[in-house]
């Protein structure tokens, strides 16, 4: 059952966003440079470490396919021990973009992990919105969403499509969740521009914080335009790495902050917000004639134009 939007955390928090070259298809020295990072963030006091899609292994789509065996990565495997250890060592918690594979049904996803404080899996996170590509390469669509609790924060977690379809944001805001956190790989290009459009706008939209974890440099098909960054609940941007190196910020998620934002903007409490309301359809027409949206009704009908005299 959802907590109500309005409840709000205590105390602030720190947080962490990285950017870092990766190893094509070698989950452990991947597992490795996530470590690293983990120690870092935990050294500049963040509770959380994000980092981005397919952290683990870059973004490889068809080589993940082709070898599910040796490419995905389960809760339990070896090769998270030297993250789980830093994780454990430090108490930071971090969200890692990995592959993952059903135990049951073989079935290919892109996901999140998330490894708390203690070094444990907490929570698996599978790709909701996969893009035709991804599909086509044989991963499949998650079917629910994840909220992660840390220290009275709500974070809802989404990986890169998925920030594309508001309407997953505003599921994760209507659980109540503080904040939104993005592992991603936008390219270069058009990529950059979708970035700089959807995340403000996912801030806006739902008055909640926003962060995005972008790949920099080469993976896989595509190369990373980096600007891995933060936006407040207001949509204005807090933070920004480098658009092509390595780079680790750390951002204050502040409760009161993210209550002022709410008492100015109060789009979560909107009644109806959560019912899809009826819609009609009428007839534009070039002739005479009147036509009418009858409430509570739903029409179909086509625009039609008469011939003009000759």
């Amino acid at each position: 059952m959802s907590i109500p939007v309005h409840t709000l955390p205590a105390s602030p928090l720190r947080v962490a966003v990285a950017q870092a070259p990766l190893v094509p298809l070698d989950i452990a020295a991947n597992a490795a440079t996530a470590a690293a990072l983990v120690r870092r963030a935990a050294a500049q006091g963040a509770r959380l470490l994000l980092l981005s899609e397919l952290f683990l292994t870059g973004y490889e789509t068809v080589g993940i396919a082709a070898d599910p065996d040796t490419l995905t990565v389960a809760p339990d495997d070896p090769r998270l021990a030297p993250l789980a250890a830093a994780c454990a060592g430090t108490g930071t918690a971090v969200v890692v973009g990995a592959p993952v594979r059903d135990r049951d049904t073989g079935t290919l996803h892109i996901a999140a992990l998330a490894l708390d404080g203690s070094g444990r899996t907490a929570a698996v996170y599978r790709k909701q919105f996969a893009t035709p590509n991804e599909r086509a390469a044989g991963f499949s669509p998650g079917t629910g969403g994840c909220t992660l609790e840390l220290d009275g924060w709500r974070l809802g977690i989404g990986v890169c499509w998925d920030s594309g379809f508001p309407e997953h944001a505003r599921a994760a805001a209507l659980d109540g969740a503080h904040a939104y956190l993005v592992g991603a790989l936008f390219g270069t290009g058009p990529g950059a521009h979708q970035r700089r459009t959807v995340f403000p706008a996912r801030a806006l939209d739902n008055t909640l914080y926003v962060l995005l974890a972008n790949h920099v440099g080469r993976s896989g098909p595509y190369t990373g335009c980096g600007l891995s960054a933060a936006w407040g609940p207001d949509g204005h941007l807090l933070a920004e790495a480098a658009e092509d190196a390595p780079e680790l910020l750390t951002v204050d998620l502040d409760p009161a902050v993210l209550a002022r934002a709410r008492t100015d903007d109060p789009v979560l409490l909107q009644p109806g917000l959560t019912t899809t309301p009826t819609r009609t359809t009428a007839t534009l027409s070039t002739t005479g004639g009147a036509g009418s949206c009858a409430m509570g009704k739903r029409a179909t009908a086509h625009i039609t134009a008469q011939p003009e005299p000759s």
